[in-house]
């Protein structure tokens, strides 16, 4: 098992087991794994999805760079809104209620995923460069006609639609494209990549919290939006895809693909019940503390620091995986986080145990963001992961769109108890990682040292 490990990648890997376990040999990820013919007299200088990637190279690790721009500007972007929710309901929207005005960022992190599928076949099909202008332009463009706008449609319009449409425009094709570059060190590249939205999750909410005071809010978003333009300007420049794209529309069989791979249906209801789960810290920590008596001035830098422990979580999960798995790697640290918020962040009444909690948790979640588009990669066909992709992010827009009013709503119910809330991020953590140690199993069977 150690052989077969050293010597090939997590999508080869997971055909070389199939005959061991029969269950797995009849998946539908194994019927299009085989490669199309290429026409005679095809070009031999041309990338097929059989060559193996060059894991290195200025090529390569410009698409890296890249991409984690994009993600500095996407996932990172997203990190921010919470600023955002505190000025429209103290400043710009005060005739609106908090949860008519969390429909804004709802709105944006659903749109943001949802869109995936689509995108995703785009990118397969014609390549991620076109997407990725397209992306940008949406981004930056909703982001500038939010700093002149003043109703609530206007905002809901600007900001939560058009800029998260633009965002999962950017942020996708960059993460699919990642990995026709890379075979032995994809999960270090892929590590990397997220550390990105890690940074920008630290810099975007303190930048915009100090811009909207010092130069008020209609230049703070101009002032993001002419960074973003800049970062999107390297990723649209360097970001390519190595093997040709497909050039034809996918048949019915491509689009079913996903929903017929067993391993990959454990994983898409895995990532739908880590997102429900995942998001309740991210969104709530800040407020909890507060409720428990930590002061503002201290609070608002949790999630910060939260995104901080989350950068070396990120990287360390990539790198760590390629040694033993981007699965086994997936699965152990969720579950941790699923532990961390029951057996830590329930009982943590303190300051110290809040913050304790946001560098744990942030750690022990990036893997969530790291190594999502690794889980995948490990089971799709080379010249479908973008669309693949799409369908996990998919499942995932359900949780981002309903985890702030039933996280809401418990929180009511429990008048302002913050447990009940912490209890259901924790048992949504804990099954989600069951789920994708379920896709591990299903692949290796019960062998504890396979590496998947």
């Amino acid at each position: 098992m150690q052989d077969l490990s050293d010597k090939t990648t997590l999508h080869s890997h997971s055909l070389d087991l199939a005959p061991e376990h029969p269950s797995t040999s009849t998946s539908t990820s194994t019927k299009y794994a085989d490669p199309e013919p290429e026409p005679e007299g095809k070009n031999p200088s041309i990338p097929t999805a059989t060559d193996p990637p060059p894991d290195g190279g200025v090529v390569a690790w410009g698409v890296v760079l890249g991409a984690w721009c994009a993600l500095f500007c996407s996932f990172g972007w997203i990190n921010s809104i919470g600023a955002f929710q505190t000025y429209y309901e103290t400043t710009l929207l005060t005739g609106y209620s908090a949860s008519t005005i969390s429909w804004i960022p709802s709105l944006e992190v659903f749109f943001m995923l949802v869109m995936g599928p689509v995108v995703g076949s785009l990118s397969d099909i014609i390549g991620p460069r076109w997407v990725l202008l397209g992306g940008s332009f949406l981004h930056v463009f909703g982001l500038m006609m939010a700093s002149i706008s003043t109703e609530y449609y206007q905002i809901l319009l600007s900001q939560g639609i058009c800029s998260a449409m633009g965002l999962c425009a950017i942020f996708q094709p960059a993460m699919a494209s990642i990995s026709s570059w890379f075979l032995k060190k994809r999960g270090a590249a892929y590590g990397i990549v997220a550390s990105g939205s890690s940074l920008g999750g630290v810099i975007f909410p303190i930048m915009v919290d100090r811009l909207i005071k010092e130069v008020g809010f209609a230049w703070a978003m101009r002032i993001a939006a002419f960074v973003i333009l800049f970062l999107l300007a390297f990723t649209c420049l360097l970001v390519r895809a190595r093997i040709p794209p497909l050039k034809h529309h996918m048949d019915k069989e491509m689009l079913m693909g996903p929903y017929r791979d067993g391993r990959m249906l454990l994983v898409l209801f895995g990532f739908l019940c880590l997102t429900f789960g995942v998001y309740i810290p991210i969104n709530y920590l800040e407020t909890a503390a507060m409720a428990q008596g930590m002061s503002a001035s201290l609070a608002q830098y949790l999630v910060p620091i939260l995104n901080a422990g989350s950068f070396f979580g990120r990287m360390l999960a990539g790198v760590f995986s390629d040694t033993v798995g981007a699965y086994n790697i997936f699965a152990a640290v969720c579950t941790f986080s699923g532990v961390l918020v029951l057996a830590l962040w329930i009982p943590a009444t303190s300051a110290a145990g809040s913050l304790a909690f946001a560098v744990l948790f942030g750690f022990a979640s990036g893997a969530y963001f790291s190594l999502c588009v690794a889980l995948v990669a490990g089971i799709a066909p080379p010249r479908e992961i973008g669309y693949w992709t799409g369908a996990l992010f998919l499942f995932a827009s359900v949780g981002g769109l309903t985890t702030d009013p039933i996280a809401g709503a418990i929180l009511q119910r429990d008048n302002g108890s913050y447990t009940g809330m912490k209890i259901y991020s924790g048992i949504f953590l804990l099954a989600g990682s069951m789920f994708v140690l379920g896709a591990r199993i299903r692949q290796t069977g019960w062998v504890l040292k396979a590496k998947f």
